[in-house]
Formats: structure tokens, C-alpha cells, sequence
């Protein structure tokens, strides 16, 4: 059967800091799409958070974009909101950039990632959730499981991969995309997605067009024209039977790579995967983190999930990464830790610069 996987996230309000999106919003959500199954909107649903964004994971027959479906979550995003703002939460609605629902949340804050396939006879799920950083942010893992026979065994010996993959990557500086080849165009491709500040890969898919995995690749600062937090994106991607392995696709993560976001979305730290009990970043609200829930599809029932990344074998990953996290603190407001110029303009370093440009003087 054909199903359609829906992965939709907004952070609409946290206990102190940016750190954990409450019990009581989770609630919130659950009942408005316990309605939507029964009304069978929904085939079902799984409810859950990373750090203070609240990801509604759903399965449906209705198709990428339907208007029902980013309905659906629109209007529970607006009601977990009048709750968070009720109990007096911290950036309480802050993803929703527009509350005029147009048919599609495309431009309107939340962060969506959607693919339609064919269910296969045995149908692995793994769905990345992070938090305290950006799209491009899969970047690099993606690129690992997908493309880098050194990460994904089965790019070699497995026939049905041997060919390779299709990237689709977004330029979101000049909002033009462009779909590459691996292996045959792999240098093209790393040397667009090495610059993650503009180019991001949004999907990638097997080259007879049979989708592999999605991002939700929306720039929320671009969209408000302003600095509200930064994108803190999910990812969804197929596993076995012709991808990558969920073994593989895990050991995309087994590096702590370093991204853009943390404090103020203004810093550079290491990505640091994490059981779900562990998103809670709040060290320097951070470092960043991500969670990858692993599920079953059944004639499009959700069954799981596992907590792919509370494996002890990441420990040697995280303590990598809070030497990287130490590290990186030293440098306080210096580059690299702080990120470039370019990258800060949507954040209030600009009026910081605004007040100091008439002191200016010629050399």
C-alpha cells in the first residue's frame, strides 16, 4: 500500500531556558491527533519532543502537502500555544511566524519533512530530531550514509545500492535547488553541501525517483527576516532492502561534527546524539543534540519506536563531544566559535554595529 509519512515540528514554548517543551503540551497534541485517527485523517501517530520542539510524526494516505494534514498540525500547534502562553512558557508560539493558514505550512515557521512511497514487505524508519541547530546540520551525516563507502558497507557489496543515490540540495541564499548523482557527480556535491550556511540537502532518493529520505529544510530566520531561534530540523529516512542499513544509517551520527546554532543560534558546536531522556540542552543551551527514533511500518501503523542513540556505544561520541563542547567555550566571543559575520545577520549583532557605524573613520 502506498502511505505517506509526515514529520512536522515547532518549538511553541519551553520550561526555563530553550531546554524542554512540557508534559502538558505534549498532552495537548496527542488528544487533537488521537481525533484526527479516529476521524481517519490519520492511519496513526506518534507524539514526542527534542529539547524544547514539539515533532508530530504521522502516517496517512493523503500525500506530500495535503492541505489536512498541515492543517491538522497547524491547528494543534495554535492550541499547544495557548497553553504554553497560559502557563507563561518561554518563546511561547515563537515557530508560528504567520497564524492565516493558506492550505500549507510552507513559509510559516513550523519545519516540514514528508515522503510517499510504496510500503515494502518489511518498512524501517529511522526519524532524526534535533535541536539547537540547522538543516544543513544532516548535512555531513547524510552525505556519510548515503554516498561514503567507508560509513555504508552496503554502497559496494549490496547490488541494489551499487548504483548509488540522487541528491536534492537547496541553495536557500538565492532559493534555487538543484538534483546531484553519486558516485559520478560526488565531488560537486561535497562542494556545495561543505558550505552548510547556504546549501542543504532536502532529500535524496534512489535513482529510479523511489524516495530515501527527507529534511525539513526551512530557514525560520530567512522566513521572519529576523532571528527567532534557529531551525532545530527532523529527518526522516528509509532503511534496509536497498538503503543503507539502520546500522549504517546510525554510524552517520558516530562522528560529533561541528554546526551552526547553540546559544542564540550564534555558535559553532559539536552535534552530540543522545537517548531521548538526554535532550535537554542546558549548557549554554546546548551543545546541540540530536535523537533518532527507529520504527516499523505496518500497512502504515507506526510500531516502536527504539531509542537508536541511547546505545552505551555512542558514549566514546558524546564524551568526544563535550571535549569539543570545552573547547569551543574558551574561545568565548571569538570565531570559530562564534559564527562569521555573514551568518549572524538575521541576529541582533547588526544593531549592536547600526549604533557604532558613525564613529567609523577612514584609514
Amino acid at each position: 500500500m502506498k502511505v505517506t509519512i509526515s514529520v512536522i515540528k515547532a518549538d511553541v514554548g519551553s520550561l526555563p531556558g530553550h531546554s524542554i517543551a512540557p508534559k502538558e503540551l505534549l498532552d495537548v497534541a496527542r488528544e487533537a491527533l488521537d481525533v484526527a485517527k479516529e476521524d481517519h485523517t490519520l492511519i496513526d501517530y506518534y507524539v514526542t519532543r527534542c529539547g524544547d520542539d514539539i515533532e508530530l510524526i504521522m502516517t496517512h494516505n493523503k500525500g506530500v502537502g495535503h492541505k489536512d494534514i498541515h492543517g491538522l498540525a497547524f491547528r494543534t500547534f495554535e492550541s499547544i500555544t495557548k497553553i504554553a502562553q497560559d502557563l507563561k512558557l518561554y518563546g511561547a508560539g515563537q515557530d508560528l511566524l504567520s497564524h492565516a493558514f493558506s492550505g500549507n505550512l510552507k513559509g510559516m515557521g513550523p519545519g516540514v519533512a514528508e515522503m510517499e512511497f510504496e510500503e515494502r514487505k518489511s518498512e524501517p524508519i529511522v526519524i532524526c530530531m534535533a535541536d539547537k541547530t540547522e538543516p544543513a546540520a544532516y548535512n555531513l551525516p547524510l552525505f556519510k550514509i548515503f554516498a561514503d563507502p567507508f560509513n555504508t558497507a552496503g554502497l559496494t557489496i549490496d547490488p541494489t545500492m551499487i548504483d548509488g543515490f540522487k541528491f536534492e540540495v537547496y541553495d536557500v541564499k538565492d532559493q534555487k535547488k538543484i538534483t546531484l548523482e553519486t558516485p559520478q557527480e560526488m565531488y560537486e556535491l561535497l562542494a556545495l553541501i561543505g558550505t552548510t550556511g547556504r546549501y542543504e540537502i532536502k532529500s535524496i532518493s534512489k535513482k529510479n525517483g523511489e524516495p530515501a529520505a527527507a529534511v525539513s529544510a526551512e530557514k525560520l530566520n530567512m522566513m521572519a527576516g529576523r532571528y527567532v531561534g534557529k531551525d532545530d530540523p527532523v529527518c526522516i529516512i528509509r532503511g534496509q532492502s536497498g538503503f543503507p542499513a539502520v546500522g549504517e544509517i546510525t554510524e552517520g551520527f558516530a562522528f560529533p561534527h561541528l554546526v551552526a546554532g547553540w546559544m542564540r543560534g550564534s555558535h559553532s558546536g559539536p552535534l552530540m546524539p543522545v537517548g531521548q531522556k538526554d535532550a535537554n540542552p542546558t549548557r549554554f543551551d546546548g551543545p546541540p543534540r540530536v535523537i533518532a527514533l527507529g520504527f516499523q511500518l505496518a500497512n502504515g501503523r507506526l510500531v516502536g519506536p527504539v531509542d537508536l542513540f541511547a546505545d552505551i556505544s555512542f558514549d566514546l561520541t558524546r564524551e568526544k563531544a563535550m571535549e569539543i563542547t570545552d573547547y569551543m567555550r574558551r574561545h568565548g566571543p571569538f570565531e570559530p566559535h562564534r559564527l562569521p559575520e555573514g551568518e549572524l545577520e538575521y541576529t541582533s549583532l547588526p544593531h549592536v554595529i547600526e549604533k557604532m557605524k558613525d564613529r567609523f573613520k577612514k584609514i
